[in-house]
C-alpha cells in the first residue's frame, strides 16, 4: 500500500531536509547564480534518493503538501517525475505542469537530465520540446534546448537540432547559453553535419562564437583542430 502524504508526514521530510544542510555547499550554489534566499544546502544525490522513494509513494498528494518555498523542495517535484512509472502522456503532463516553478539553470538541467523516459520515446518527446520552444519564458525555452542535448544528439535527430537552432532567435542568456552548449555537443558527437552548420548558418554571433568556445575547451579535440574552428567565429 502506497503511503499518503499528510502535514505531518510533509513537516518530517523539512526536517530531514534541514538535517542534511551543508552550509558549504549552499555557499557553493550560490555562487553558481542560484538565490540564496531559498537555499537549504542538501546535495543532488540526497535529493535523487528522497524524489525516488517519493516517486514510489502517493505522488499526486506529495504534490499537494508540496509549498514549493524552497530550492530542493522544488527540485524534489521536478526529480521524482523522472522516476514515476507512468505511461508519456501523464509523464509529459506533470512536467508541463511543473515547468512554471523553473527559475533558475540548475532546476531546468537537473530535472531535465532525469527524465530518462525521454529515450523510449522520442518523437512524442519532440512534440513537447517544440511546445517549450514557442514559449516566451527563457526557461521554457531552455527546457527545450536541454533536453535536445540529453536525449537527441544523434545521427536521426540532428538535421532537426540544427533547423531549430538555425531558426530560434533569442537574447536571453541562459537560453543562448543552452544552445551554445548543445551544438558544442553536436559538433563532438555529430562532427561531419555540425562543422558544415558552423560554417554557414543564421546565428547570432554571440551565440556561434560561444558554440565555438566551448568546442575549444573540449578535451576530444586536438590542437590543430581547435585552431581550424576559429575561422568560424562571427564578428
Amino acid at each position: 500500500m502506497k503511503v499518503i502524504w499528510n502535514q505531518k508526514k510533509y513537516s518530517e521530510l523539512l526536517k530531514y531536509l534541514e538535517s542534511k544542510k551543508d552550509i558549504t555547499y549552499q555557499e557553493f550554489q550560490g555562487n553558481l547564480g542560484i538565490s540564496k534566499d531559498y537555499l537549504i544546502g542538501v546535495k543532488t544525490p540526497i535529493l535523487k534518493k528522497v524524489a525516488k522513494e517519493i516517486s514510489k509513494t502517493d505522488y499526486q498528494s506529495f504534490l499537494i503538501y508540496n509549498t514549493h518555498k524552497t530550492y530542493e523542495e522544488i527540485l524534489l517535484h521536478g526529480l521524482l517525475i523522472g522516476y514515476l512509472q507512468e505511461d508519456f502522456s501523464v509523464v509529459q503532463e506533470l512536467f508541463w505542469q511543473y515547468l512554471p516553478y523553473i527559475d533558475n539553470w540548475a532546476l531546468c538541467d537537473l530535472t531535465c537530465s532525469n527524465m530518462k523516459i525521454w529515450y523510449k520515446y522520442q518523437e512524442e518527446g519532440l512534440i513537447f520540446v517544440k511546445r517549450c520552444l514557442k514559449q516566451k519564458n527563457k526557461w521554457y525555452q531552455r527546457v527545450g534546448f536541454v533536453l535536445l542535448l540529453d536525449y537527441y544528439v544523434n545521427n536521426y535527430y540532428i538535421d532537426a537540432i540544427l533547423t531549430i537552432c538555425n531558426n530560434h532567435k533569442t537574447e536571453e542568456y541562459y537560453v543562448q547559453m543552452a544552445m551554445a552548449w548543445l551544438l558544442s555537443i553536436c559538433y563532438l558527437k555529430e562532427k561531419e553535419k555540425t562543422r558544415a552548420f558552423l560554417k554557414e548558418n543564421q546565428l547570432d554571433a554571440w551565440i556561434q562564437n560561444k558554440t565555438i568556445q566551448k568546442i575549444r575547451e573540449s578535451r576530444q579535440i586536438g590542437k590543430e583542430e581547435k585552431e581550424e574552428v576559429l575561422v568560424w567565429k562571427k564578428k
